[in-house]
């Protein structure tokens, strides 16, 4: 199989040098069961690579479970990953596999794994090593054959420096590394997506297929696309469902993008279209998940330029670096005050899971900023 037909048989829309080289060392390491650490920003396409992974592996024909490790509270991850046994714990009315004996055969793909406590990285380790494990109140061990994947949008050694991710584990992680560059760094790309993403979208909802003008391509392949290709797909599909002409003209496009750091003047002006109901109530989910993003993404402006305002005046006060925690206890206030103690907000002003925020919170003693 070559690079060209491997990208197409799975749904890896690139013509870059940087993409193609990447699906090279992929389709090497792939019939093996060699660990691998995907690495890149949210949004660039990191499931796209694992399940490429698998399904150019042997274990194609065995499950591939994807696991989201800042998604599932700190509490319950290790009975996710390695299930229980009935009564173990309180609400434990039955027993239940685990996503380790469900992917017995074949890939556990471990999202976004630098936020996975260290107690349950302590377990995964052994789990790698020894190919077995415990589930939670179970006497006796069970035997699995998986292949993990990891990927995550930090720095692991930064991780490992900061004592945040265990060394033994990164090692063992990161047999083979893969870091897939941002859309903003392969804007080449962009026009194939969004002719990807137009028909692909058309054809699912048996619509007819809107003509783009190139004026509306210049303009998407100028924007830096902070969400990457999700948030190029996200684009396309709200531009879809909110024309009126069967068109995708630069003006849809901009009520859509943020321009130099501004709302858009009619960013909140209703929109009136004949369309059914279900229709109107999909797009105005478009626009309300949209103007959320926007948000997010102005608060994140504001206190990263506070941040920068606070760590120089200490800085410059004291003439030394201020220690970490303290810098992070500062950053963790700051965001708190700057979304008036929402936790959701917060933590996505500092890029971290709710689950990390919660745990920060209680370790500094911040309750009192929280809502």
């Amino acid at each position: 199989m070559t690079i060209e037909q491997f990208k197409k048989e799975f749904g890896i829309i690139s013509k870059s040098k940087e993409i193609n080289d990447l699906v090279d060392i992929t389709m090497q390491v792939a019939p093996s069961d060699i660990s691998v650490l995907i690495y890149g920003e949210s949004g660039v396409g990191k499931e796209i690579f694992a399940r490429a992974i698998h399904g150019y592996s042997s274990r194609a024909g065995k499950p591939l479970v994807s696991v989201n490790c800042g998604a599932i509270p700190e509490g319950i991850l290790e009975s996710e990953l390695f299930g229980h046994k009935k009564g173990s714990f309180t609400g434990a009315i039955e027993s239940r596999k685990g996503y380790f004996e469900i992917a017995d055969g074949g890939t556990l793909f471990l999202d976004e794994i630098a936020e996975m406590p260290l107690t349950t990285q302590v377990k995964l380790l052994r789990v790698i090593e020894n190919k077995d494990f415990m589930k939670i109140g179970a006497e006796t061990v069970t035997k699995i054959d998986v292949r993990i994947i990891a990927a995550t949008n930090k720095d692991l050694q930064q991780e490992v420096d900061a004592r945040r991710f265990r060394e033994d584990l990164y090692f063992r992680l990161k047999a083979v590394s893969l870091s897939i560059p941002p859309l903003r760094k392969r804007k080449g790309d962009i026009g194939d997506l969004i002719n990807y993403f137009i028909y692909a979208y058309c054809a699912e909802n048996k619509i007819t297929t809107p003509k783009i003008t190139p004026e509306a391509i210049d303009l998407l392949t100028e924007y830096n696309w902070p969400g990457n290709i999700r948030e190029l797909k996200n684009t396309v599909e709200s531009a879809i469902a909110l024309t009126r002409n069967g068109a995708l003209d630069i003006n849809i496009f901009s009520s859509l993008l943020k321009k130099d750091g501004e709302g858009l003047s009619n960013r909140n002006l209703p929109v009136y279209l004949k369309k059914s109901p279900e229709e109107l109530d999909r797009e105005l989910l478009y626009r309300a998940l949209f103007e959320i993003k926007k948000d997010i993404l102005e608060l994140k402006d504001l206190i990263s330029r506070k941040n920068e305002e606070i760590y120089s005046a200490e800085n410059n006060h004291t003439g030394t670096a201020i220690p970490l925690e303290q810098a992070e206890k500062e950053a963790i206030i700051t965001a708190l005050e700057q979304t008036r103690g929402s936790k959701r907000k917060a933590a996505a002003i500092l890029q971290i899971s709710q689950r990390t925020l919660y745990r920060k919170i209680r370790e500094y003693d911040l309750l009192d900023y929280v809502t």
